[in-house]
């Protein structure tokens, strides 16, 4: 009976466990409570205590120049560019000529064999001469004849001479002005002929037809040159290659789709590839009224502003687009120290101060100025930015600026 008891005590519901339990639930929650009421008023006394920042001042700047529309490349060209040949074919005897050489209008380049040009000429002036003296002999009769007619025109007159006589000296006198017009036809001929043979000795001269730069010298002495491919590949076709450097421009290729951008006497910035950092005022001087079928372009022209000796033919260049005219006043913006400018979720931000606190802000930076970076939009000059903090900063959060500030 003893066993069954304590069976039946071990049943029992023990109240006091059950209090005790409570009574330690309540007191974690209390800890809990409490734990959390500390840490908010230490965040409290964080947030409400000011961190002392470094600051800068935004300052204003203004970029100079017009907005750029459109870029593009292409090359420097000559727009009078000549390979200056001989009018004949001939075999060259000398060229006076070097690549680089500058050279005149009319300034002699080179000289072809005139050996048998020289003796045809010589053949016509004598015959010219020839042909003058005849005429001159002729003129004699003729004086002589008309003499003639005078007399026997008086003898007939007086019934002294016979009418047959005086119609003989008519005829003579006829035949001598017929004879004196023909001699003067064949003077005139032999004259054009020493004409002709002058021009083909003054063609075995070869001059430069504007004045420029000979850049590519194509004839040796020796060598046979022809206005026409002829003789195969041992006639040469030219002796040199003269560029006008005055008439030096650009021409680029613009897209057809981009097209509408580019207007006559636009200006344009040009830089050259082989120069960089220096760059060279121009405009638009033409837009060729055709299409590329096969690139789908359009050729511009675009003409220096002023010429340089550094501005070769067929030198690359980059060239800018500009706005036709530049608002007053010019595109402003603002540079700000590079260490205010922040990256966060992809985005450039700043932390502007405001009030005693900051202002988390999106900006847009436009490239570095030296140890500055330009900012397009989303600042004002003359607004402070943080520069330097102890920690990572929140948005609205208390600061103060050190003393120390960058201006």
């Amino acid at each position: 009976m003893a066993t069954d008891k304590n069976n039946l005590d071990g049943l029992k519901i023990d109240r006091r466990a059950g209090e005790r339990r409570g009574f330690a639930a309540w007191l974690a929650a209390g800890v809990g409570v409490l734990a959390l009421a500390l840490a908010g008023t230490g965040w409290w006394l964080l947030r409400s205590q000011a961190v002392e920042v470094r600051t800068a001042l935004v300052r204003e700047l203004e970029v100079g120049g017009p907005r750029t529309l459109l870029n593009g490349s292409g090359y420097v060209v000559a727009r009078r560019e000549a390979t200056v040949s001989s009018k004949v074919t001939g075999k060259v005897t000398e060229v006076l000529i070097e690549e680089g050489m500058r050279v005149e209008a009319g300034q002699v380049l080179a000289r072809l064999d005139d050996t048998n040009v020289k003796a045809s000429l010589l053949l016509a002036e004598a015959q010219l001469r020839e042909a003058k003296a005849a005429l001159a002999e002729t003129g004699v009769r003729l004086d002589e004849a008309e003499k003639e007619l005078r007399r026997i025109t008086n003898l007939v007159a007086s019934r002294i001479d016979t009418q047959a006589a005086l119609d003989h000296a008519l005829a003579d006198v006829n035949a001598q002005k017929a004879r004196l017009d023909s001699q003067q036809a064949t003077v005139a001929v032999a004259d054009k002929q020493v004409a002709v043979w002058q021009q083909q000795l003054e063609d075995t001269v070869i001059r430069a037809p504007f004045a420029g730069i000979v850049t590519v010298k194509s004839a040796q002495p020796g060598e046979m040159i022809s206005p026409i491919s002829a003789g195969g590949g041992f006639t040469r076709t030219g002796i040199c290659t003269i560029v006008d450097m005055a008439s030096l421009e650009i021409e680029v290729d613009v897209n057809e789709s981009y097209i509408n951008r580019v207007q006559t006497g636009q200006p344009v910035e040009a830089t050259l590839d082989a120069y960089p950092d220096w760059k060279i005022p121009a405009k638009v001087i033409a837009i060729i009224p055709t299409a590329d079928r096969q690139k789908a372009t359009v050729k511009v022209r675009v003409g220096f502003l002023s010429l340089d000796e550094r501005m070769l033919p067929q030198m690359g260049v980059k060239v800018a687009f500009h706005e036709r005219e530049q608002k007053a006043g010019g595109n402003r913006a603002v540079a700000v120290p590079k260490a205010a400018v922040q990256k966060q979720n992809g985005r450039d931000v700043v932390m502007v101060v405001q009030n005693g606190r900051v202002e988390r802000r999106a900006v847009t930076p436009g490239g570095a100025k030296g140890e500055e970076t330009v900012v397009l939009a989303g600042l004002a000059a003359g607004e402070r930015v943080v520069i330097q903090a102890p920690r990572k900063l929140t948005d609205r959060e208390r600061v103060s600026e050190s003393k120390r500030q960058v201006k």
